[in-house]
């Protein structure tokens, strides 16, 4: 199993969450998030002042897959969270050892 963490602009999270789904993706955990990175944030003004805003809000995506599917949900997050601009995301993929769902027991593949 992978574990697949992407993170992505908000204004994507709807059109990336159709794509997976019609993927075949089943579940997937979402966290609002802030971070830098290239973009290294931007200046706004408030009130009349000039105010930097040093981290820039994001979308985490987490979602655990078998393998075999792993590489198409990578490319379908990175063909649709992609807008061509700086700060469109980073996507890694973890191993994931195992996994048990709580109500059921389950194990692994199963469990997803």
């Amino acid at each position: 199993m992978k574990l697949i963490i992407a993170t992505i602009k908000p204004f994507k999270l709807e059109e990336v969450r159709e794509a997976l789904t019609a993927a075949g993706v089943r579940g997937m955990m979402v966290s609002e998030i802030k971070g830098f990175g290239s973009q290294s944030g931007h200046t706004e003004i408030y009130r009349g002042a000039e105010y930097a805003v040093n981290f820039v809000p994001k979308v985490k995506l987490e979602i655990v897959v078998p393998d075999a599917v792993a590489e198409q949900v990578v490319s379908t997050i990175a063909t649709t969270a992609k807008t061509d601009k700086i700060g469109d995301g980073k996507i890694f993929v973890l191993d994931v050892e195992s996994a048990l769902r709580v109500r059921t027991g389950e194990l692994n593949d199963d469990a997803l």
